[in-house]
């Protein structure tokens, strides 16, 4: 509705409101009016005929003149609005006679009895009865009388309702009259008052539907005006606050739109993680398009004494320029007291767009336009600090902006390079072993494989050296791992020393190693096994105490095709005769003859048949190793691990899974295992997780699955309770049959851990592909944790890995309290080792006490 049509519509009714009220009003003042002059005049009347008719009968009157007096006062009233009427009493008649006058009605009666006035009143009509009382004066003539009693009355007759009538008649036209003049008034008062409110509002609408971005809501200017009335004013100057306000909080569309699409480009994915720094480079370019930013810097944390920064520039930088904006962020870093003593910087300068005009800043534009944060401690990824040079910015809404896109790529940047840190060191520790820096076993395992398919292809025979440190242990007990562990390093170099060009070694666990010699013929690896040894003899490292330590090892070797043709029965045969250099006192090279691989082949076919007699006569026993919760410190699960019983002797694992698998049999092995452990733990009472050996090899067999679905089944044990481990050293050619095989499990309520988590780089295409709920840390590295930063890097690494993907962290090797509470303070979930508890064929005590 429009403001004028408002006006004028309560106009009306209020006008309509008052002329009735006003009518009403006075139509009840005339009335009141008529009726109390009524009153007033019948008084008057009856007292002026009272007062004549006692003159005349105080002058003795004759009967006659009392009747024309009477007859007189009757007829004094006909044709007005006033009828007058006197009635004699019963002691005037008994005196005096009947005379002509109406019948005595109650009213009159009533108020003759009770000497009282009576006025009774209707709408048109009132009738006023006074009563005439005798005093002394009239017992003269009316002896019978006394004073006080009633004579007779008066009664005085009013009809007003055509004074009333002419009263309204009037006041109709007199209103009538007005109104049309009061309706004029008021329409032109309407009109002058729409048309000024109207005017400011139109004025108003034309500055405002100017505005259509903040750039015109920042020229608008609202000329100062008055609109004629006090309250039009005030909304012009609460207009004027709020426009003051807007200006100071509007943004633009155009720079909401941008920070939206740069927000959705701050996804990590692994090309991110990559080529980092180019990410960040075309964040800047996008940055330019809506701000002049002619710098993007980052500021790393390395360690107590070394910062990395990287430089990302539009354009082109002169060195001047450079050298300026590295000055002023050292000055930047200076001023916060964690940083005061920051020392060396690595600085690294990029250009994200070449084709951009150069770049040049002068020193007071570097030192005013740059917008950047620090904090206090370094956060994810090391980063402390990033900032923004941009051009000059025309209000504080882009500043927030800058400061928003700050925060964010404080985070994201620091994320990218703490993922991409953490993924370079874990895919170097994924190949290599971080205590000695040499391949570990996976590589070993890739590397040998490639070695049997390239000798095939050229007609090449090979070798494989198996070397075993002798009584290494004696060197940890008796002087400590971290004596151990500077053995090995010293060790690991000797040996490879020691070798061709081109041989490859690598550490295959423990103290044992393993080297690879391509295009070698049995004389040229035992040539070089022998230099081995001479050079191991030739070790020697001093302890802190003075002690000096000297070694020997065992070597066994094998020749590819001449002793075996796969990988696996290769280091088997090497394997084998480096125990038989151990029998034979140790030091030495075990050269096989044609004797030994005879012999070699038949002690492996009598492991064969004690796997497969084990199995049939239900011989495997399973074991328990407890799993530790370190917050809580009580045992949460258990890992079950598998034993042959041989004559009252107990066969690890290690020693006859290899030949189950070979032989075909590792399918009945695991579930006998796993049928007799979850019998054994559910009569002792655990109601934890339980951890599974899973060998992946077993899947090509049909009846798997349903044999493993059946036996959970009969055990009456919850498959969110079981924990199916694998591990990349169970290689799997078809990964799509392992994947379906493992998300069926999944999804039949099991849980998934991969175990040996580190020890070569397929755990990292296990974790991308399966739905992993564990990880359990390469032992080897928890084990060295305290003594090599290395190791504890790469620990760190996986435990942050395993927190952004919301998997627990199971670490193995747990051997020492030290090795407990660092892994305490890491916060990692669970603990498993010698020290938590060996595997025994019964549980231990929920409510673990550290070993006396």
């Amino acid at each position: 509705m429009r403001i004028s049509r408002f006006i004028l519509a309560t106009s009306a009714v209020v006008a309509a409101l008052f002329f009735g009220g006003a009518y009403w009003s006075l139509d009840r003042v005339f009335d009141n009016i008529v009726r109390t002059n009524a009153a007033r005049a019948s008084d008057a009347a009856t007292r002026i005929t009272f007062a004549a008719m006692y003159q005349l009968m105080s002058q003795g009157w004759s009967r006659s003149q009392a009747d024309d007096f009477l007859r007189g006062v009757a007829s004094s009233g006909e044709g007005s609005n006033m009828q007058v009427q006197i009635y004699r009493g019963q002691l005037v008649i008994d005196t005096y006679g009947v005379i002509e006058q109406p019948e005595l009605d109650d009213v009159l009666q009533s108020a003759m009895a009770s000497g009282q006035a009576v006025r009774i009143d209707s709408s048109e009509t009132a009738r006023h009865v006074y009563p005439l009382i005798a005093d002394q004066r009239c017992l003269g003539c009316h002896a019978n009388a006394t004073p006080g009693v009633s004579l007779g009355a008066i009664e005085v007759r009013q009809d007003y309702a055509g004074l009333l009538a002419d009263a309204r008649r009037e006041l109709s036209w007199a209103f009538a009259l007005l109104l049309p003049l009061v309706a004029l008034l008021a329409g032109g008062a309407v009109w002058w008052v729409g048309r000024r409110i109207e005017g400011a509002v139109e004025s108003l609408q034309e500055e405002f539907d100017q505005v259509s971005a903040v750039s015109d809501l920042k020229a608008l200017a609202m000329a100062q005006r008055d609109f004629g009335f006090v309250e039009l004013n005030r909304i012009d100057q609460a207009l004027r606050r709020l426009l003051d306000k807007l200006r100071g909080i509007a943004v633009d569309k155009e720079i909401l739109t941008f920070e939206i699409g740069l927000l959705e480009k701050f996804v990590i994915t692994a090309d991110v993680v990559r080529d980092w720094r180019e990410y960040v480079g075309r964040l800047l370019i996008d940055i330019n398009t809506i701000l002049p930013a002619h710098t993007l810097f980052s500021i790393f944390k390395i360690d107590d004494e070394m910062f990395d920064l990287e430089v990302f520039w539009y354009g082109p930088a002169s060195p001047e320029t450079r050298a300026r904006m590295e000055h002023h962020i050292r000055q930047e870093l200076g001023q916060m007291a964690s940083f005061a003593d920051s020392g060396a910087f690595a600085i690294h300068h990029h250009v994200a767009n070449i084709s951009a005009p150069a770049v040049e800043l002068t020193e007071a534009e570097v030192a005013l336009r740059v917008k950047s944060f620090f904090v206090d401690k370094p956060k994810i990824g090391g980063i402390v600090g990033i900032g923004v040079h941009a051009g000059v910015l025309e209000d504080e809404t882009r500043y927030l902006v800058v400061e928003s896109v700050l925060s964010t790529l404080l985070n994201v940047v620091g994320s990218v390079k703490a993922i991409y840190k953490y993924t370079r060191d874990l895919e170097y520790y994924a190949t290599r072993d971080p205590l000695t820096d040499l391949f570990n076993q996976r590589v070993f395992w890739e590397l040998s494989s490639y070695e049997v398919g390239r000798a095939q292809r050229h007609g090449y025979s090979f070798g494989l050296l198996l070397i075993d440190l002798d009584n290494f242990k004696l060197v940890n007990d008796t002087h400590g791992h971290a004596v151990g562990d500077t053995y090995l390093q010293r060790f690991a170099r000797q040996v490879q020393g020691a070798l061709r060009d081109g041989d490859i070694l690598a550490r295959y666990g423990g103290d044992e190693f393993v080297a690879l010699l391509p295009e070698a013929t049995q004389e040229a690896v035992v040539v070089v096994a022998q230099r081995v040894r001479s050079a191991i003899e030739q070790l020697e490292i001093v302890t802190a105490d003075g002690v000096r330590l000297r070694g020997t090892a065992s070597i066994g070797l094998a020749v590819y095709p001449d002793h075996a043709d796969s990988t696996k029965d290769l280091l088997m045969f090497a394997d084998n005769m480096m125990y038989r250099a151990k029998a034979a006192g140790k030091d030495q090279v075990a050269v096989p003859s044609q004797n030994d691989v005879v012999e070699i082949f038949r002690d492996i076919s009598q492991k064969s048949l004690m796997v497969i007699e084990a199995i049939e006569n239900q011989r495997v026993v399973p074991y328990f190793q407890p799993i530790l919760d370190v917050a809580e410190r009580r045992i949460v699960a258990y890992e079950v691990l598998s034993r042959i019983d041989l004559k009252g002797e107990m066969i690890r694992a290690d020693e006859f899974v290899e030949i189950a698998e070979k032989i075909g049999v590792i399918h009945r092995l695991d579930m006998l295992v796993l049928e007799r452990a979850l019998h054994a733990l559910a009569q002792q009472g655990h109601d934890g997780e339980i951890f599974v050996n899973l060998s992946p090899r077993a899947l090509v067999f049909n009846e798997f699955a349903r044999d493993l679905r059946r036996i959970i089944a009969a055990s009456s044990i919850s498959p969110d309770r079981i924990v199916f481990e694998i591990t990349e050293r169970d290689t799997v050619k078809n990964l799509a049959l392992l994947e379906r095989f493992l998300n069926d499990l999944k999804a039949d309520g099991f849980k998934l851990a991969i175990d040996d988590f580190g020890s070569g780089f397929s755990s990292f295409h296990y974790l991308r592909r399966f739905p992993i709920d564990y990880l359990k840390i390469e032992g080897d590295f928890i084990a060295n944790m305290l003594n090599s930063d290395k190791d504890r890097t790469f620990v760190t690494s996986i435990r942050s890995l395993a927190r952004e993907m919301g998997i627990a962290v199971v670490a193995e090797y747990v051997e020492s309290p030290e090795v407990l509470r660092e892994l305490e303070r890491m916060e990692i979930h669970r603990a498993q080792g010698y020290y938590i508890g060996r595997p025994a064929p019964a549980i231990i005590s929920r409510d673990w006490q550290p070993p006396a």
